[in-house]
C-alpha cells in the first residue's frame, strides 16, 4: 500500500477528514499497486468568500521516478477529495499505459528454453522440501502483453496464461537481470517438431 501523508493549510483535518482520504485516494492507488508509490495529500480552504468552490485537495503521488499531481476544488471538502481520487485514478491508469506502450514497442529478450535447458534447472529436492502447496489458477486468454500487465499488476515474479492468439498455455516471468521472458511450448507435429 502507498504511503499516504495528509497535511491541512487554513484548515484543520479532523479524523473524519483523514479517513477519507486513506479510503478514497488510498483506494485509488491501491488498485494500481505499483512499487514504489508515495502520496502527499494538502486540504486547503481558500479565505476569498467570492470564490464559491474555496476547499481544496491538491493531490501528489511519486511514482517510481515521476510526479502524478492533480487538484480538485468543490465548496464541500468530501466533494473535493472524490473529484481528486477519481482524477489521481485515471492519471496513473495513463501512466501504467504509458508504460506498456513503452514496453511493447521495444523489443523485449525472449528467452527460448529447450527440454534439455528446463531438465538443468530442475534439482534434487530432499524429502523435508517436497511440495507443500497446490494451487489451481483459473486461465483466461489473453495477449502477452495483457500478461505483462497482469505480472505488474499482481507484482509476481511469473504469470501463467492461455495464449488468445495460439491457444496455449505460456508463463511469461521476470528476470534477474531485468526484462521479462516467456516460455512457450514447443509443438510436436506428424511430420516432426512445428
Amino acid at each position: 500500500m502507498a504511503d499516504i501523508k495528509i497535511s491541512g493549510r487554513k484548515i484543520s483535518v479532523t479524523d473524519e477528514m483523514r479517513n477519507r482520504v486513506e479510503d478514497k485516494i488510498g483506494g485509488a492507488l491501491k488498485v494500481f499497486d505499483i512499487h514504489p508509490m508515495s502520496a502527499d495529500v494538502v486540504l486547503r480552504v481558500d479565505k476569498n468568500p467570492s470564490n464559491p468552490e474555496r476547499k481544496t485537495c491538491e493531490v501528489t503521488v511519486y511514482v517510481r521516478d515521476r510526479i502524478v499531481r492533480v487538484t480538485s476544488s468543490s465548496d464541500d471538502i468530501d466533494a473535493a477529495i472524490d473529484e481528486a481520487a477519481s482524477k489521481v485514478s485515471r492519471q496513473i491508469r495513463k501512466y501504467k499505459t504509458k508504460v506498456l506502450d513503452r514496453r511493447t514497442r521495444a523489443p523485449r529478450p525472449v528467452v527460448e528454453m529447450s527440454v534439455s535447458d528446463l531438465a538443468d534447472l530442475i534439482e534434487e529436492v530432499p524429502a523435508d522440501e517436497q511440495l507443500v502447496r497446490e494451487k489451481y489458477v483459473k486461465l483466461t486468454p489473453m495477449t502477452e502483453e495483457e500478461a505483462l500487465v497482469q505480472t505488474d499488476l499482481l507484482g509476481h515474479g511469473f504469470y501463467v496464461f492461455e495464449n488468445a492468439t495460439t491457444g496455449l498455455i505460456n508463463v511469461i516471468y521476470r528476470r534477474r537481470n531485468g526484462g521479462y521472458g516467456i516460455i512457450k511450448p514447443q509443438i510436436e507435429s506428424e511430420d516432426g517438431i512445428a
